[in-house]
């Protein structure tokens, strides 16, 4: 049985992967196989041995230390599109809000006093300071266009709007969501400065860390609204409070919230509710349960941020699951262990990412101490785990 232990409140929908049968799964196991996060910040954290893997039921890992983890041999899985219907929906109100000035709106009439006269008749007096442009016939700018980011860019077709769509990661996979209508700029300038709207659905990473700076925004259109649902150090704090001081910047729609971007006017915070519906909670949990099962019990990987994504169909008696260091010669040492050992290889696979390799042996004999006992001696390896098949 394997021991799944969760820092935060999961959806129960993960329990229908994670069975009791197979599983044990509570915020209070010691020594676990796998830890299921949501938001908790896993930097400083202590790894036991015995940890395999991490899923974090959504798609930022910026809590999580991947290098370490990949130095411990730890897979960490996330669950990109889990959420992305909820972020989508949260999309139109933020261009509601980034437009009109609901907000306002709003405070002034749940703060009206009577002593003016009736609300009825003082409102029509004063909505004029609350107008603000449509968007049907503006031009929106998404800023990454995966799973997210060409959800918004489809909706925003259908709201009459121009689309400009930039993504210089854009995988095969991701471009067959997006409308052939979105009109697609390999340079980010030319997205910047033709865009009535920005909305930003990329990962922090270190090449997307402040992308928006006070560079980007001296390119944009007077009076440009932004909409930030990616993450808070995308966008310069200090950038995009001075740009909305001077005007240049008319709106700042964003999910995460800070005391400098509450005491700035013509900003809309929300706290943090991108993924935040029932339906998005389930789907990540769901996701990330399936993605913890195939590796704890068969050793594929999927939607891994640190070490490439492998799997293999089921064969033999045994599989050899190896996580090392991406260095030559390490395959050719792997198998002349196994063939010393007699171990024949009924079929294999291997991928790389970046420095850190994986590869997956399914054998026709049992594998004991001693033969994991010589893989572990093999130049650059990491991890050596065995699965044996159940009869």
């Amino acid at each position: 049985m394997y021991k799944v232990k969760t820092l935060n409140n999961i959806s129960d929908s993960c329990l229908e992967i994670l069975n009791e049968k197979d599983y044990e799964v509570s915020d209070s196991i010691k020594n676990p196989d796998a830890i299921f996060v949501r938001a908790s910040d896993m930097h400083g954290y202590p790894f036991n041995k015995e940890l395999k893997c991490i899923g974090r039921a959504g798609i930022g890992v910026n809590t999580i230390p991947l290098d370490e983890c990949s130095e411990k041999g730890i897979a960490v899985f996330n669950t990109p599109g889990g959420n992305a219907n909820g972020v989508k929906e949260l999309f139109l109100f933020g261009i509601s809000m980034a437009g009109r000035d609901i907000f306002n709106a709003m405070k002034w009439v749940y703060s009206y006093d009577d002593s003016e006269g009736p609300v009825e008749a003082r409102m029509e007096k004063i909505k004029k300071q609350f107008a603000g442009p449509e968007y049907e016939g503006k031009t929106l700018g998404v800023i990454g266009t995966g799973n997210v980011g060409s959800a918004v860019a489809n909706i925003a077709l259908s709201l009459g709007m121009h689309v400009y769509g930039y993504d210089p990661y854009l995988s095969v996979d991701a471009a067959w969501h997006v409308s052939r209508h979105v009109n697609r700029v390999d340079n980010l300038d030319e997205l910047l400065k033709r865009s009535d709207f920005i909305t930003l659905h990329v990962p922090l990473k270190s090449d997307t860390r402040h992308l928006i700076n006070r560079e980007s925004i001296a390119k944009m259109k007077d009076g440009v609204r932004i909409i930030n649902y990616a993450r808070d150090a995308v966008v310069d704090e200090d950038a995009i409070i001075e740009a909305l001081n001077s005007g240049k910047v008319a709106k700042y729609v964003a999910d995460f919230p800070t005391r400098r971007l509450i005491e700035t006017e013509n900003v809309i915070l929300t706290p943090h509710l991108g993924g935040t519906t029932y339906e998005s909670e389930a789907n990540c949990a769901r996701m990330a349960a399936q993605e913890i099962n195939e590796y704890l019990r068969y050793g594929n990987i999927r939607n891994s941020v640190n070490l490439p994504n492998v799997t293999l169909e089921r064969s033999g008696k045994a599989r050899i699951c190896v996580i090392h260091k991406n260095l030559p010669g390490v395959l050719a040492q792997i198998t002349a262990v196994l063939s010393d050992d007699g171990i024949n290889i009924e079929n294999m696979t291997n991928k790389s990412l970046g420095e850190y390799a994986y590869s997956l042996f399914d054998v026709n004999s049992d594998v004991d101490e001693h033969n994991t006992l010589r893989l572990n001696e093999v130049r650059g390896m990491i991890r050596v785990r065995v699965i044996q098949w159940e009869k």
